[in-house]
């Protein structure tokens, strides 16, 4: 999906950065329910317990693998996740272009899911890598920030 995605957008890598994060945003916010119907997890308390919701049974539920959570901000509204393994990125070169590396985020998907299934719990976050294997780096650090919590809306009156 990825090398397609190169492909169609001619190796500009912040499109396809941004592809991934809005194919992820959309699967995001239908995976949401799958998650709740299947794992019999109540709505959290506070960011501190969705973090750990997340790591211990969302990514175990769906790709069985469990990211550490740490990094937390003073204010408990940003926090990493540091993946010990990525099953997007088994099996998996850069494009030896001298830009991928600096510039393509292989498992950015990642950030658009989080984004989607928590905007349908009514939390505004973001998402964004710091690191990645696949880049060099020690570690995979996926960093997730509170933005706001929303209100549930009414639709407007039709008067």
């Amino acid at each position: 999906m990825v090398a397609q995605l190169c492909s169609d957008f001619n190796n500009r890598y912040g499109e396809v950065n941004k592809q991934l994060d809005k194919m992820g945003y959309n699967i995001g916010m239908r995976l949401i329910e799958d998650f709740f119907a299947k794992s019999g997890a109540q709505r959290c308390s506070n960011f501190k317990e969705t973090a750990e919701t997340i790591s211990k049974i969302g990514f175990k539920m769906f790709l069985n693998i469990t990211p550490a959570v740490a990094n937390w901000s003073a204010d408990n509204k940003s926090f990493s996740l540091i993946f010990d393994e990525n099953p997007l990125a088994d099996f998996v070169e850069l494009p030896n272009d001298g830009r991928a590396q600096d510039e393509l985020w292989f498992s950015n998907i990642f950030c658009g899911i989080l984004r989607g299934a928590l905007e349908m719990v009514q939390m505004q976050v973001e998402a964004h890598y710091v690191s990645d294997v696949l880049r060099g780096n020690d570690t995979t650090e996926l960093r997730v920030t509170l933005l706001k919590y929303m209100e549930d809306e009414m639709p407007p009156d039709d008067e």
